[in-house]
């Protein structure tokens, strides 16, 4: 039965995509010799949650919290204190308030489709202004307080992982297409972090597959919420 709701759901394309991004996942993981099954649960879950977020639906920003808990565990055991304190602290609350704004923005009474926001000015200005706060704040917490006690791994691209990542997670709550671009640049600075890791634990080689796989899969849903905003601003002006 859910096989068979998720076919009449997504198109043949997402399946494609979703299907073929689960077997990357596992390919990898088991080529890897990966030793970690939270590791592997997690890829699985947050690669599942993206496919639901292209659709725009509310459900996406549920496993994108489940996904942040697990992967801030992960963080934890290779010394991603930045990685760790962002998913914890920042991305899964955020999520859960995402959720609920999806939730209360329907596209036409749609449960299943969260109804695109075009970025106004007033949105874009503390945008900017809070980036930079954050970005600051958190390297300077990385910096002075957490490299000191923990040996906080590789600095500045954690500092740089915390400043997309809030992008991705504002532009969410103001359900902007533009999220899923901000999601591809975290992807992209996490493809290096777990790069690095890898240098020392090739196990880890399984986490950069999961997060490039993470990127071809964000991509997506920014040409999908552009295809979505297109037909729902055709819709209300034919109206």
């Amino acid at each position: 039965m859910l096989l068979k709701n998720m076919s009449d759901y997504f198109t043949k394309k997402e399946l494609l995509l979703w299907i073929g991004s689960i077997l990357t996942i596992l390919i990898s993981f088991i080529l890897f010799k990966g030793d970690n099954t939270l590791s592997l649960i997690a890829s699985l879950i947050g690669v599942t949650s993206l496919i639901f977020c292209a659709k725009g639906n509310p459900f996406g920003q549920f496993l994108i919290i489940i996904f942040s808990l697990l992967y801030g565990i992960i963080s934890f055991s290779y010394a991603y204190y930045g990685e760790m304190i962002t998913y914890l602290g920042m991305t899964a609350p955020i999520a859960l308030f995402s959720m609920i704004t999806w939730l209360k923005n329907p596209y036409e009474g749609n449960k299943s489709e969260v109804e695109v926001k075009h970025l106004k000015l007033k949105d874009i200005i503390p945008m900017i202004i809070l980036t930079v706060i954050v970005t600051f704040v958190f390297y300077f917490i990385l910096d002075y307080f957490i490299l000191d006690y923990f040996n906080t791994a590789n600095l500045i691209p954690s500092t740089f992982s915390v400043t997309t990542s809030f992008l991705a997670i504002y532009l969410t709550t103001k359900r902007s297409p533009f999220y899923a671009v901000a999601y591809a640049a975290n992807d992209l600075v996490l493809i290096v972090l777990w790069s690095i890791a890898a240098k020392t634990n090739i196990t880890y080689v399984s986490v950069v597959v999961c997060f490039a796989v993470f990127l071809l899969n964000d991509i997506y849903g920014f040409i999908n919420w552009q295809k979505m905003h297109k037909r729902q601003t055709t819709v209300e002006m034919c109206q």
